[in-house]
C-alpha cells in the first residue's frame, strides 16, 4: 500500500451573492487585494413536502487585476461566479488559535448579463474585456 499515490486536486467553483461591496486594499508593495463575502442558497424540499433553504457564507480573496475588477464592477447583492482554490490560515484572537478556510479567487466573472440588472441570468458570461485571469504564483 506504501506505492499506492492520490492525486492532490483544490479546485472549487461557486456562484452566488456578494453579502457586502468589496473591501479593495493595498499591500505596501502596491500589490491590490479584496475581501468578498459570498452567500451560496441551497433550496429543496423535504419528504414531507416542507420546501426549505439553506445558505453557506464563504469569504472569497482575490489578488492583483481580479481584485481591481471586483471592486469596480460587484456591489452587495450582485450575483457572480468565481473559480479558485481553497486555502486556509490561522491566526490569534482573545488568546485562542482560530482558523478558517477561504477561497482564493482565480476566475471571476459576471452571472448577470447588465450591471443593473439583478436578474442573476446563470447562463450568460461577461464578455472578454470583462474577464480576467491571474495566473502569477502569489506571494
Amino acid at each position: 500500500m506504501s506505492d499506492f499515490r492520490m492525486l492532490d486536486f483544490n479546485k472549487v467553483f461557486i456562484a452566488g451573492r456578494l453579502t457586502r461591496d468589496p473591501e479593495l486594499r493595498y499591500l505596501p508593495n502596491g500589490t491590490p487585494v479584496v475581501k468578498v463575502g459570498v452567500a451560496i442558497s441551497r433550496k429543496y424540499t423535504k419528504k414531507n413536502g416542507e420546501k426549505c433553504e439553506e445558505t453557506c457564507f464563504v469569504t472569497v480573496e482575490a489578488w492583483r487585476g481580479q481584485a481591481e475588477f471586483i471592486a469596480k464592477y460587484f456591489v452587495k447583492g450582485r450575483p457572480i461566479f468565481i473559480e479558485g482554490s481553497l486555502k486556509s490560515r490561522s491566526f490569534e484572537q482573545d488568546g485562542k488559535r482560530r482558523s478558517v478556510i477561504e477561497i482564493d479567487a482565480r476566475h471571476v466573472q459576471f452571472m448577470d448579463w447588465d450591471k443593473g440588472t439583478d436578474s442573476g441570468n446563470t447562463g450568460q458570461q461577461a464578455d472578454d474585456k470583462h474577464e480576467y485571469q491571474d495566473d502569477d504564483v502569489q506571494f
